[in-house]
């Protein structure tokens, strides 16, 4: 098998190229560019842009605003969920990655002001600004489920997205003995479409090693229209579905449960009309509705989405020219995953200099193309790796002829549970990757 061979050999470089990669950074030709710059969130894209900002500048003044003291490895979870790691190995301390010379305000931040040039924190404190990146992520809003409160990681209600809820996820997979399981994923956009399916993927896998498949009636439950936004990609998840004798069902989106009765709550829409559906269950695992913070949502700088409002290519602010956007609380149209901010990080730090140096993006700018992927667990030991940009057209790493990306194969899992991991603490959020 060459062609996953060289993915293997692709996804490993990436693993073990970081210092020769951090020694080819440290003899790039260094911006004398000056100029203060904040970065909102400490997550996936501050981290990657501040050390890439780091290593471009030769007079950097960075400051990274982020509230949490540990960072996650969130592609994890899925693994913590099904048992193949415990949720220690995707967790490290925050301060371990904060660049060198980086300064790291650990607040919170409530609001901007874009027309003085400052935002201002939880505490009261206004930070000024010369350029801002803003990149808080997604906010999950477990509060838009009716009735969920109290509940979660018991009563047979779980879900993934939390470090303690993806271990909540594995003990209720592992302990269920049989029943309706009802997997559900929102109409809402979300942090890696491909999320709610890979856990469920899971579970049928465990409950088939467990011997206890058979006597559980599992659903999968989308408030979309479709299974998987890019086509190419859909066909074949289509087809792990019915190999795995899971329904499927869409335009179903949870709005509330009742966990003494054990029944979930859809409000379905048909033409004009909406109307709400009960089913019954006895493990439901769903996804959260997500949108991006409030601060973001409530700000001059967001659009009617509540995105903060970036040109798709630039990643330049529409209305304030020293305003960029990556990530998950960005207007990109397009997945929300770590692997589409290793692609916009370098186009923003790019572009930002030029416009630090005083050049009109329009004359010179990198572009950002859409391009995401996401590693689809389908089996213990089988992954499909989908990527695409924006136009949803295949975009594989690995050319077609040498490997079908729509292929689950070992080679792709030791990808995920391997190689993309190393690649994301040493290479990625050092800058070099």
């Amino acid at each position: 098998m060459p062609g996953a061979r060289g993915a293997l050999l692709a996804g490993g470089a990436l693993a073990v190229a970081a210092p020769a990669a951090a020694a080819v950074a440290s003899r790039e030709l260094k911006s004398e560019a000056r100029g203060r710059v904040v970065i909102v969130g400490g997550g996936t894209a501050g981290l990657t842009v501040a050390a890439r900002l780091a290593r471009r500048l030769r007079h950097p003044e960075i400051t990274v605003i982020e509230p949490s003291e540990r960072h996650m490895y969130q592609p994890g979870w899925t693994l913590v969920a099904s048992g193949v790691f415990p949720k220690e190995h995707f967790i490290r301390k925050e301060e371990d990655y904060i660049p060198r010379g980086v300064t790291w305000i650990r607040e919170r931040v409530e609001g901007f002001e874009p027309e003085k040039d400052q935002l201002v924190t939880e505490s009261g404190r206004r930070v000024g600004y010369d350029y801002l990146v803003v990149c808080p992520g997604h906010q999950l809003d477990y509060d838009r489920i009716e009735g969920l409160d109290g509940h979660l990681g018991r009563d047979g209600l779980y879900s993934n997205y939390t470090a303690e809820g993806a271990q909540k996820t594995w003990e209720g997979i592992r302990s269920f003995r049989g029943g309706t399981a009802i997997f559900v994923e929102p109409a809402s956009p979300i942090k890696c479409g491909g999320a709610p399916q890979k856990i469920c993927y899971m579970a049928d896998s465990y409950w088939r090693r467990a011997k206890i498949r058979e006597r559980v009636n599992q659903l999968f439950v989308n408030g979309k229209p479709v299974l998987f936004s890019s086509p190419y990609y859909r066909e074949a998840l289509e087809g792990v579905m019915r190999r795995k004798n899971i329904q499927t069902l869409f335009n179903h989106n949870l709005v509330a449960v009742d966990p003494e009765k054990k029944e979930a709550y859809f409000e379905v829409k048909e033409g004009e009309e909406t109307r709400r559906v009960a089913m019954s269950y006895d493990f439901l695992h769903f996804c959260p509705p997500q949108s991006a913070p409030d601060f973001i949502k409530n700000s001059q700088l967001a659009n009617e989405a509540g995105y903060v409002e970036v040109d798709k290519h630039t990643l330049q602010h529409v209305r304030y020219p020293n305003v960029f956007a990556l990530g998950d609380a960005s207007s990109l149209p397009t997945s929300k995953t770590g692997a589409a901010i290793r692609k916009q990080a370098p186009v923003l730090v790019y572009n930002l200099v030029r416009a630090m140096e005083g050049v009109d993006l329009k004359v010179d700018s990198h572009d950002y193309d859409g391009y995401s992927s996401c590693p689809l667990v389908t089996d213990y030991g089988k992954m499909m790796l989908a990527e695409f940009d924006y136009t949803l057209k295949p975009r594989p790493t690995v050319p077609p002829w040498e490997h079908d990306s729509r292929k689950e194969t070992y080679t792709n899992w030791l990808i995920k549970t391997r190689a993309l991991p190393a690649m994301y603490w040493n290479g990625m959020l050092k800058g070099v990757a």
